[in-house]
């Protein structure tokens, strides 16, 4: 009876042993496991914090660059409104020049209108009182200088005035009306071919363009060294433009316009010769 017993203690012992060391390894094991994964999560939560950090950082970025160009299109939008203003006031400046200048060429015609009546008036009434053949005959000499300058006088008033109160000559033979006036130069060019630069007076004169249906031309000037571009001017409109030691504009004006082809002349005024004289002769 007691060796049975023995026998079970003994039976007993022998696997509860191992069974408490495979509990102990699964539990370890399951620490461990534990452990890892906890560490994983940690890692991975460190991760997604910094990668929503920068996404953040990146965003705030963006709307700090998007800002800066909303505020720099205003400041541009407010620039351009300025520059708009300024333009559409000088604009109404030159307006009011073109036809100030307008009506003064208007009184002048009236008052030369008015000097040319009283003018034949008077002859006519000196014709009237003089009896003597020979005071006739020198009247209608007086009469026919007279009226040979009238018709001078009313051709030029026939012309178009610029803003600067000159004549503008049309073609050749107007040119040459003008010559006789003795207040200016008149140097007549043709220029046959784009960019090809010919110097005409105290400017070098460059063809750009040409559009026969609207008569319009774009050229090139260089005056002293110095380029201007003239785009899309119309046919007889004076380009003014000034030398060293001046103070009366040159002008250049032209009056006809062809395939590729322009003509026209440049008007240089004599006293411009005579300011630039002193200068020369000291050099």
């Amino acid at each position: 009876m007691s060796e049975d017993h023995t026998i079970e203690s003994s039976s007993g012992s022998s696997w509860q042993l191992p069974a408490i060391v495979i509990l102990g390894l699964v539990a370890l094991g399951g620490l461990g496991f534990g452990w890892n994964a906890s560490s994983k999560l940690d890692s991975t939560q460190q991760a997604v914090t910094a990668e929503v950090k920068a996404v953040q950082q990146s965003v705030q970025q963006d709307m700090s660059s998007l800002k800066d160009r909303i505020a720099q299109d205003e400041k541009t939008n407010t620039d351009l409104r300025g520059d708009l203003t300024v333009v559409t006031k000088k604009l109404r400046i030159t307006q009011g020049q073109l036809k100030a200048a307008r009506q003064e060429a208007a009184k002048l015609n009236d008052e030369a209108t008015q000097k040319i009546s009283a003018l034949d008036t008077s002859v006519h009434t000196e014709l009237a009182t003089k009896a003597a053949t020979d005071d006739v005959k020198n009247v209608d000499t007086k009469v026919t200088k007279v009226s040979t300058d009238l018709d001078a006088t009313k051709e030029d008033l026939k012309m178009a005035k610029s803003e600067m109160g000159t004549l503008i000559a049309r073609n050749h033979d107007e040119i040459d009306q003008l010559r006789r006036l003795g207040e200016r130069d008149y140097v007549e060019f043709t220029i046959a071919g784009k960019n090809k630069p010919q110097k005409v007076g105290n400017v070098t004169v460059e063809l750009k363009g040409v559009n026969q249906q609207k008569n319009q031309f774009s050229v090139a000037m260089t005056v002293e060294d110095k380029l201007f571009n003239k785009k899309n001017r119309a046919l007889n409109e004076p380009i003014f433009f000034y030398t060293s030691g001046t103070h009366l504009p040159e002008e250049l004006v032209i009056n006809k316009v062809g395939k590729n082809q322009i003509s026209g002349y440049v008007s240089i005024p004599k006293a411009n010769a005579q300011a630039q004289s002193p200068s020369t002769s000291g050099k």
